[in-house]
């Protein structure tokens, strides 16, 4: 278990997070710093550069005023005065050769550089170098510059004070750095833990409903960050989730209560004629009655699996140009004889051109199951009315209006739900799968299906269809 635990934690978005923010915090002061380390040496440099330049330039006055003698003791001078550990200065001919010099003991190791005098010969006003000293750990910076005809001056100055200047400031960048560097790791933590808080909440309440608990939901703190929205997206697929499980197990139940009675039928008539069958008319009958309860069954069946494909968009209705229009009028008189059949009065009202984008079959069995229903549950002498219209930004409104029993108040949210039947529906044949499909199919293509009645004087479903 130990062992496990620190490659858990190495795998971890809060430690990469924080690897991540240190690593670039330590390269960004990195850069930062050898940027500074360049600056204070570039400053430094010209610092020594320019004081040797105003050097040259004052022995060359001296030299020019008072002459060569003035020139060699005032090199003395500035030697003893800075110090001659410090500061040397030697008086060169041009072919190289050192005529006058400050106290050279400190500086043996200085050598006298040709390529230094050629330039001079050659007219350049000075040239500047850096010696490292291998007697010491110093570094001098030398600078050779023509101060009259034939002389040519060699001054060096020791860096040492500005090497510890550069030391010390190494020093307190490392010890800054450390400090910085750890608290850029607790801080790196620190955002790094709040920011997967949240994605650590979604998957505890994950692996909470992996065990069976469809009912927990990932706390939103409210930030309207990308966290909270992540967590409020986890949300509503659990409730459609958990909306699906409620259905499926409702659906489970419904299908074992309705499918139970016609199996129970078959199996009672097969009984019957094994057991009071004389003749083969009795077996036919029984077959034949078997055959047309199991087509009831195949029907509930195939309706039960196309609303389930349309709700769940397996079975996507085709984007075909319709004229909706024409299949209401063929529907009513598709109907008609029936109504008439039943002493009912069926009127339709459409208008001329009616144009959709849907599946025309999936219409029609929409508008069958609605026709079906209003004449089915209105009695004698009364009326289905059938009307389309289209208005201009609503699509097309579909109403289908009877006169018969109508729906109670306690049935009326429950319609639409598959297996469920009114208590005065279970007087006439069906499986109380018509209206869910129908809703289905009205939602498939982007519409809806409502519902207005009052019991005993009738219902109006209305349909709209973009």
């Amino acid at each position: 278990m130990s062992s496990k635990k620190p490659g858990r934690f190495r795998n971890s978005l809060t430690f990469r997070l924080t690897l991540w923010y240190a690593g670039i915090f330590t390269a960004s002061s990195l850069v930062a710093f050898f940027l500074f380390y360049q600056l204070i040496t570039s400053v430094i440099q010209e610092k020594t550069d320019q004081d040797l330049s105003n050097q040259a330039g004052q022995f060359s006055e001296v030299l020019r005023e008072r002459g060569i003698a003035a020139v060699e003791n005032l090199a003395l001078f500035e030697a003893q005065a800075a110090g001659e550990k410090k500061v040397f200065f030697r008086l060169l001919y041009p072919t190289g050769q050192a005529f006058s010099s400050s106290n050279m003991a400190s500086w043996e190791d200085i050598p006298i550089r040709k390529e230094a005098i050629g330039k001079m010969i050659d007219g350049a006003e000075r040239f500047i170098e850096t010696v490292n000293l291998t007697t010491r750990k110093d570094q001098v910076r030398i600078l050779y510059a023509p101060i009259g005809p034939g002389v040519i001056l060699q001054v060096g100055q020791s860096m040492e004070n500005y090497m510890r200047i550069i030391d010390a400031f190494r020093g307190v960048f490392l010890v800054t750095m450390a400090l910085l560097i750890g608290l850029a790791t607790g801080v790196g933590w620190f955002m790094a833990r709040r920011a997967v808080s949240g994605v650590e909440a979604i998957a505890r309440t994950a692996q909470g409903i992996s065990g069976g608990t469809l009912e927990r939901r990932v706390p939103v703190k409210g930030r309207g960050d990308e966290i909270d929205q992540l967590a409020m997206t986890f949300n509503q697929m659990l409730d459609r989730i958990q909306s699906l499980v409620t259905e499926i197990r409702q659906m489970g139940d419904d299908i074992a209560h309705d499918l139970k009675s016609p199996l129970t039928r078959i199996r009672g008539m097969a009984e019957i004629a094994l057991t009071t069958g004389k003749s083969l008319a009795d077996y036919e009958a029984m077959a034949a009655s078997a055959i047309e309860e199991c087509d009831r069954l195949l029907d509930t069946i195939n309706t039960m699996l196309m609303i389930s494909k349309t709700e769940a968009g397996v079975e996507k209705p085709s984007r075909e140009t319709i004229d909706l229009a024409i299949l209401v009028r063929e529907a009513c008189e598709l109907f008609g004889t029936t109504a008439e059949d039943r002493g009912l009065t069926l009127s339709c009202d459409v208008p001329e051109r009616c144009v959709i984008t849907g599946d025309a079959r999936m219409i029609q069995r929409l508008l069958s199951n609605l026709l079906d229903n209003a004449i089915k549950y209105t009695s004698a002498g009364g009326r289905v009315d059938v009307s389309l219209s289209q208005a201009e930004g609503q699509g097309a409104i579909l109403k289908v209006k009877d006169t018969g029993v109508g729906i109670s108040a306690g049935d009326l949210p429950r319609i639409f739900e598959r297996f469920y039947r009114g208590d005065r529906s279970r007087s006439e044949s069906g499986t109380g799968l018509g209206l869910s499909l129908a809703r289905a199919i009205a939602r498939a293509h982007g519409g809806e299906i409502t519902v207005e009645s009052r019991l005993g004087e009738g219902s109006v479903f209305t349909v709209t269809l973009p």
